[in-house]
């Protein structure tokens, strides 16, 4: 820790608790409170990271949450901001965008190219010739982003949670604080949010030295703390602003959705870079961020120090830096220093040199540090590209030329904002009712004048929120001198003068995107990505305006400034899902899954047993099961279906609308496939119907879409203004599937029903006693084989099935899991709604027109069909191996390619135990089957496979298996 400064009267660290990770393989150690970019400065490690176009060296820039050249990835993380990121123990970390070690960057070769990299670069290259564009798309494509996800990293859900309150206070510098304890003084609900761990905002390292500060710090936290009416979420940033003061916070244990009736914007400003050549180099940063480096993790950020400022803040920062210990070689002020106020005297008494009306021209750098600054006397010489300045030695260069105001939240909530020439700053104007603006994103500088400013606006807040009949106070008076100068860039004929330190932008970038047509700040920021980095252009939206107005000899109100959208700042996607709040329903047979090991996977919001462990792997347990359906008997879990009675003096007519078979002809105790389509023709269900009565119909959906079409009946009923009722009673029955040769002979046992072959045929239903209990019988098909479903109340199917594996031991049963059902019905050429059709399709496509009786008078979708028969460009086929291409494996998702264009893709495919070799579906377009029935197929290592199609089913083509001999035994 050679860069570890004596303890420091406001330092978050606890140098009681020592921390040790791993930096690229190398040993750092740090205390508790430490960032990781403090700890590695305190450790003597400068450059922190590479920028992302050039892969220049980088340090710190803010240390204010927008640091994104000092990113950092984990096993689990990436893009870990290293100026907030807490240390932690054992954490093991390599920089972000870099290729081998920080040092040595590969890819810092990049910087040599910049001439042939301009603005813009990537709309007008690598298009021509067309053969090599693939080659350039895959080359650009791996180097764009930051960070590389760790796809097997642990999940960390966090909970969305939700608060209401009267005030919602944003921002805990002083202004924040004395808005927070005089609205609940009011006798307001107060909830305050502030992005550091400690409240105190600029209290804590611009005023760490202030005398007059020190009572005003102390006094506000006990205000807060002794508050019952006051929340404090530290470590949180309130992220966006919706309607109706619907504000996201995200807190490090997920997002803390926040309503209010009054929200106040304490949310402060950020400090603004300037612009001359090397203004990157690491060494060069804000004076805010030496001064946090010092007040809060006691690091020296440099030895001798040159500050360039054009306010007072410059100065205090210059008498900070002296207090810890740095050698200031000099103030370097860019307007008259007689104009700062009495810091000036102080400065200069402490025998520090002051250069006025100067400049820096460029920072001179060594061995990728800073080592010294060129100078440059006077804005026309600036303007002239004067070179010929005084070189100073320092290996720390503090900027303090400016701020911009965090006013992005104002903006969404409905605030205009104009920029005021004397403050330099946009301030807002016209804030929505309810809305409040507090402290230095008002326009006010002086520390008395923001804390009054703060108690105004939380007394206004109270107001509106209905909690205090009175309002006295009177907003504080604006700054009355300019605080940021009005254009603190200096460009260099040799470039790396950089406006943008995410996107790697410099002045002639910019101007270059105005010189093509580029002239509109919103097309700006687009075509150059100014501000669309991490940090959200906090450091560079108003130098960007400020180049563009110069250069389209505007005022800054005329050029504008970009919207900011919702979220300024970047949201972890893992926040945003929230946490895995999928609601899930079990079978009334979990307990049996569970006695025969089933492995459970998710089937919409049902878990249902994948298959069912043995001790043998997964595949090969999988093809077992299906094999003892084949030549024995199985049994599966189906109460996921879902099961809905439609019944009433309208039944027949409602079913012959609802689906597109007709089913008012269907005999009683007969079952229909269903098949039911929206209004522009597009597959939505399927399912068996089967008529129970004259005027009764039961009818099965697919897995997880029982209650849409529940609702979609409903709805039906009321526009078409039947006499039908429906009832879904998907959660009251439960039912298997038994299936397999001695399926019939097993069930005969157990059951009051003549289930022989004349009584009960193919397709037919019967009501009766099976283990003694009232049930449904369905014969079914849909694995290929005999197969009877098996529809009971939930108590008495658990009774059932115990009785069916117990007479089923003769027989050689099986229980079987989803993975052996869809493979059996791939032998069989049978669809999965949604696996074999997606949001497209309709049943001519699926190669299903035998379901579509298109001479009823009418039924949903029909019309649409109608043409969509006519437009048919594709069909769903079915398709096999050549004899030659045993061991190649496809994927379902796998592309159908013609003529290097993606012509399909594979809906199912498996290697069936059955038949022995792979099969599989697929839609292809018509036009591309060649004439011997074949077509290619990309496997996932990108090779092309030529398939043959096969028209399904696969297996048992004339479906003999659905009439076993009744004296087949088990094998």
């Amino acid at each position: 820790m050679n860069r570890r400064l004596p303890p420091q009267p406001l330092e978050w660290i606890d140098r009681n608790k020592k921390l040790s990770f791993d930096f690229e393989g190398r040993n750092v150690t740090g205390y508790s409170g430490d960032t990781i970019a403090s700890a590695l400065l305190a450790d003597g490690q400068l450059c922190l990271g590479r920028s992302f176009k050039y892969h220049r060296r980088r340090g710190p820039l803010s240390f204010a949450n927008h640091d994104i050249n000092a990113l950092f990835d984990t096993e689990g993380y990436v893009n870990l901001r290293g100026d907030i990121e807490p240390v932690l123990e054992g954490l093991s970390l390599v920089a972000t965008n870099v290729t081998g070690k920080l040092v040595t960057d590969r890819w810092r070769v990049l910087q040599w190219l910049a001439p042939f990299l301009p603005v813009g670069f990537y709309y007008k290259a690598f298009h021509t010739p067309k053969a090599l564009f693939p080659f350039w798309e895959r080359l650009i494509r791996a180097r764009a982003g930051l960070g590389k996800i760790n796809t097997n990293a642990n999940l960390n859900r966090v909970p969305k949670r939700y608060r209401h309150t009267d005030v919602l206070v944003i921002g805990g510098g002083p202004s924040g604080m004395a808005a927070a304890a005089a609205a609940a003084r009011e006798g307001a609900t107060v909830i305050l949010v502030d992005e550091n761990p400690i409240l105190g905002g600029s209290l804590d390292y611009q005023l760490a030295n202030d005398q007059a500060a020190l009572g005003y710090r102390e006094s506000l936290r006990a205000d807060i703390a002794k508050s019952d009416l006051v929340t404090v979420f530290t470590s949180s940033v309130a992220s966006a602003f919706y309607a109706d003061n619907w504000v996201p916070v995200m807190t490090p244990d997920g997002i803390l959705k926040v309503r209010s009736a009054s929200v106040i914007m304490a949310t402060g400003v950020y400090e603004q870079p300037a612009v001359f050549r090397n203004n990157d180099v690491p060494g060069v940063m804000l004076a805010s961020a030496g001064q946090r480096l010092i007040s809060r993790f006691a690091v020296k950020p440099c030895n001798r120090a040159v500050v360039l400022t054009a306010n007072q803040e410059g100065y205090r920062a210059a008498l900070d830096f002296m207090e810890a210990g740095i050698d200031v070689a000099a103030v370097v002020d860019m307007g008259n220093s007689a104009e700062r106020g009495t810091l000036v005297d102080t400065v200069h008494q402490k025998a520090i040199q002051i250069y006025d009306q100067c400049s820096v021209l460029e920072a001179i750098s060594r061995k990728g540090q800073l080592s010294g600054v060129l100078l440059a006397e006077g804005r026309s010489s600036i303007a002239s590209g004067f070179v010929n300045g005084q070189h100073i030695d320092c290996d720390g260069l503090f900027m303090s030329v400016g701020w911009a105001p965090a006013s992005a939240l104002l903006s969404q909530a409905g605030s205009g904002l104009k920029y005021d020439d004397t403050i330099g700053l946009f301030l807002p104007t016209k804030l929505p009712e309810g809305i409040f603006a507090a402290g230095r994103v008002n326009g006010i500088f002086d520390l008395q004048n923001r804390i009054a400013d703060g108690i105004y606006a939380g007394k206004s807040a109270a107001y509106h929120a209905g909690v205090t009949q009175n309002l006295t106070l009177h907003p504080s008076p604006r700054a009355k001198h300019a605080h940021s100068h009005p254009y603190p860039i200096i460009p260099h004929k040799k470039g790396w003068d950089f406006v943008d330190f995410d996107e790697d932008l410099m002045v002639k970038d910019l101007g270059r995107a105005a010189d093509e047509g580029f002239d509109n700040i919103e097309l700006l920021k687009r075509y150059s990505t100014i501000g669309m980095g991490p940090s959200q252009g906090k450091h560079s939206n108003m130098n960007g305006i400020r180049v563009l107005a110069r250069k389209m000899g505007q005022t800054i109100d005329e050029t504008g400034s970009p919207t900011a959208r919702p979220f300024f700042h970047p949201v972890p996607l893992a926040k945003l899902a929230g946490r895995r709040l999928r609601p899930h329903r079990i079978t009334p047979l979990q307990g049996f899954h569970k006695d025969h090991k089933a492995i459970f996977m998710e089937a919409g919001i049902w878990q249902r047993p994948e298959y069912y462990q043995t001790g043998k792997n997964r595949l090969e347990t999988i093809h077992e099961e299906a094999s003892f359906v084949r030549k024995n008997v199985g049994m599966i879990d189906v109460s996921t279906l879902g099961k809905i009675e439609i019944f009433g003096a309208d039944a027949s007519e409602i079913m012959d609308r609802l689906y597109t078979m007709r089913m008012s002809n269907l005999q009683i105790g007969m079952s229909r496939y269903a098949l039911m389509v929206d209004d522009v023709g597009i597959i939505t269900d399927d399912g068996v119907a089967v008529r129970r009565a004259r005027d009764h119909f039961y009818v099965t959906t697919t897995t997880g879409t029982s209650d849409t079409t529940f609702r979609e009946i409903q709805r039906r009923i009321v526009e078409w203004k039947l006499d039908v009722e429906v009832i879904n009673r998907t959660g009251q029955l439960g039912a298997v599937n038994v299936a397999g040769p001695l399926s019939r002979s097993l069930l005969a046992e157990l059951t009051d029903i003549n289930l022989r072959e004349e009584a009960f045929p193919y397709l037919g239903a019967r009501s009766g006693k099976f283990a003694g209990k009232e049930a449904l019988l369905i014969r079914v098909g849909f694995v290929g084989e005999l197969g009877y479903e098996i529809h009971m109340a939930p108590n008495d199917l658990r009774t059932a099935v115990t009785q069916i594996m117990e007479v089923g031991t003769e027989f050689n049963i099986r229980p079987f899991g989803v993975e052996a059902q869809r493979l059996l019905r791939l032998e069989k050429g049978h669809i999965i709604v949604g696996q074999d059709t997606d949001g497209l399709t309709n049943p001519y496509e699926a190669s299903m027109p035998w379901a579509v009786h298109t001479k009823k008078e009418y039924f949903i979708g029909k019309r649409s069909l109608k043409r969509l028969k006519e437009k048919r460009s594709r069909s769903l086929v079915g398709f096999t191996l050549l004899e030659t291409q045993h061991g190649i494996n496809l994927n379902e998702s796998n592309l159908v390619i013609s003529a290097n264009n993606i012509v399909g893709r594979v809906t199912s495919v498996a290697v069936s135990p059955t038949l022995g070799h792979l099969i599989g579906m697929a839609y292809v377009e018509d036009k591309t089957i060649k004439a011997d029935n074949t077509f290619e197929i990309r496997t996932s290592d990108g090779i092309l496979v030529t398939v043959l199609q096969t028209k399904p089913p696969f297996y048992d083509p004339e479906s003999l298996r659905q009439k076993p001999d009744m004296e087949h035994t088990a094998g």
